[in-house]
């Protein structure tokens, strides 16, 4: 882009010597390891190429935005991750949401529903409603979105493991409502190599697991066209610990087994491709954030063109959610959750994301309240409106700081995708602890600055306060476990349990087999079985898995 004459005088003229003594830290540099200069300039991307590295927005590689238009044509969908309690509640606060300003839901469900449990299993004592919402059978669906219609709003789902049961409930819904599945819109999450490496929430091991994603994937091909079926996940890779590279690389590594499960179970890539979605992290470090949101887009189109051989733009385009960084809030002080959003939210709006969602300021210690919920939103909104942010696609575009870091970036997460093919992928990756390991090891770098005071986080290791007031916090009741165990023995008692266990037999039969799973597990649950008793009965086919300790 430029001669070497003029960076040559850049190089002379425009260098900065600092006097190590008079800086405020003996070194500077991002979480990914990248060290930070004082200040940037043309020489610091002498090899960028405008057209083959940046490009116009909404064209390949996708670098400024899929889109051409950015936000000038449509915000930004202001997706509220919300759920807590019963379907009842939960409907409540969806409902006040939509009528504030949400353009998407998005469900949380308790622990039990995420790892297959009903409300009535001894492991789910304790845990019901805590920190989500509570489904267990076609039923609790229905409450939760009653008055809700399923052909005007989208819904995300964050469920991994039983992703496909989730996915049946919802489908069995919006059929009742009168609504056509080629109606309706949303993401189920159903990103389950990323539980192994850093959440936790499986049930099978990893190769049925991709079975079911990839049945996931055929099945809304033909009967959900308009429904993304994976939403692949660094956001919790991101909360684990792991640095900004770290989660590029993952994150994208995951999309590349996905890929190749649904091409060796036949499927043809522009059936599925198009409908692949992936969820970032907004974390702290504002510059490297954006820089990572463009690098991450730059490098799927390119594994997408030169891996799989694809024109198809629907195909090379990476789409994104972003939630902002649960893991940064801080029971201390929480009001300062507010800053701290606003800035990564900003992150995810200048590095270009379809939709967002906005942690709520006492999510350290509960589930957020009403207030916080509408806190919340009311900063997407301010950002949205009021900053002006939003007028212009990449507006970091050009910066020789942020373009610096996009290609770093890039070359970092493209290098650990290289490590993760020579050890035969993903799967055998995760099988024999290398993204485990690397996680964990930046995690505790981490923590380690934070204990030594090198890295600041306002109210914890500085500027504390001795005595603080207890903020107003949203409790789930503890007499919630007894009510739903009641509950679900009375779904039990009034359904048609011969044809129940008739479809849970036939369901059994086929996962034995080779066919597609979906028509099975939507005839089960029409029928009323239970997410607990779906998940048991592909437990005695796939068997579950069994984690191991990665030193």
């Amino acid at each position: 882009m430029y001669s070497q004459d003029f960076l040559e005088q850049v190089r002379t003229q425009l260098a900065v010597k600092e006097d190590p003594s008079k800086l405020r830290q003996p070194t500077f540099e991002t979480s990914s390891g990248i060290p930070l200069k004082n200040s940037y300039t043309p020489a610091d991307v002498a090899s960028l190429d405008p057209l083959a590295d940046l490009g116009a927005p909404g064209r390949y590689p996708y670098t400024r935005h899929v889109q051409s238009t950015g936000y000038r044509g449509r915000l930004w969908t202001m997706r509220q991750y919300a759920g807590f309690a019963t379907a009842e509640a939960s409907n409540e606060r969806y409902r006040y949401l939509l009528a504030n300003g949400t353009t998407g839901l998005s469900v949380a469900f308790d622990l039990p529903t995420q790892i297959g449990l009903d409300p009535d299993h001894p492991m789910s004592f304790g845990e019901v409603g805590k920190v989500g919402v509570s489904i267990a059978s076609i039923h609790d669906m229905r409450t939760l979105f009653k008055d809700i219609p399923l052909d005007q709003v989208t819904t995300s789902m964050t469920i991994n493991a039983p992703a496909a049961v989730l996915l049946a409930l919802y489908l069995a819904v919006a059929e009742e409502q009168g609504v056509t599945w080629a109606q309706v819109g949303g993401t189920i999450q159903n990103d389950i190599l990323k539980e192994y490496m850093a959440r936790g929430t499986y049930i099978f091991p990893p190769r049925p697991s991709l079975r079911l994603i990839t049945d996931i994937f055929a099945f809304c091909a033909e009967q959900v066209p308009n429904w993304n079926t994976i939403s692949i996940s660094g956001y919790h890779i991101r909360e684990a610990g792991c640095t900004a590279a770290q989660e590029i690389a993952f994150t994208l590594g995951d999309g590349i087994a996905y890929v190749e499960a649904a091409l060796k179970a036949g499927l043809k890539l522009e059936t599925f491709a198009p409908r692949l979605s992936f969820f970032f992290n907004a974390h702290n470090q504002f510059f490297e954030e954006v820089a990572k949101f463009r690098a991450a887009r730059r490098l799927w189109a390119k594994i997408m063109k030169t891996r799989f051989k694809t024109d198809d733009p629907k195909s090379q385009m990476l789409r994104f959610h972003t939630q902002t960084a649960g893991s940064t809030l801080t029971a201390q002080q929480p009001d300062n959750n507010i800053v701290r959003t606003t800035v990564q939210a900003m992150s995810a709006v200048c590095g270009g994301t379809q939709s967002l969602h906005t942690n709520s300021r006492d999510e350290a210690l509960a589930l957020p309240t009403e207030v916080s919920a509408m806190i919340a939103l009311r900063t997407q909104q301010i950002l949205a409106h009021e900053s002006r942010i939003a007028d212009v696609v990449d507006p970091f575009a050009g910066s020789y700081y942020v373009e610096h870091l996009t290609d770093e970036l890039e070359r970092l997460a493209t290098e650990l995708i290289e490590k993760v093919d020579n050890l035969g992928g993903m799967v055998p990756a995760i099988e024999k602890g290398f993204p485990q390991k690397e996680i964990q090891n930046a995690a505790y770098t981490y923590q380690k600055a934070v204990e030594k005071g090198a890295q600041v986080v306002v109210g914890v290791n500085k500027f504390t306060i001795a005595k603080e007031a207890a903020p107003d916090l949203l409790r789930v009741d503890e007499a919630l476990g007894a009510v739903r165990r009641a509950q679900i023995a009375d779904v039990r008692a009034k359904r048609d349990n011969a044809a129940v266990t008739a479809r849970l037999a036939e369901l059994e039969a086929a996962a034995q087999g080779t066919e597609n799973l979906m028509p099975r597990i939507i005839a089960a649950v029409k029928a009323e079985a239970t997410v607990g008793e779906v998940c048991e009965t592909l437990r005695n086919v796939f068997g579950e898995y069994q984690e191991r300790l990665v030193l």
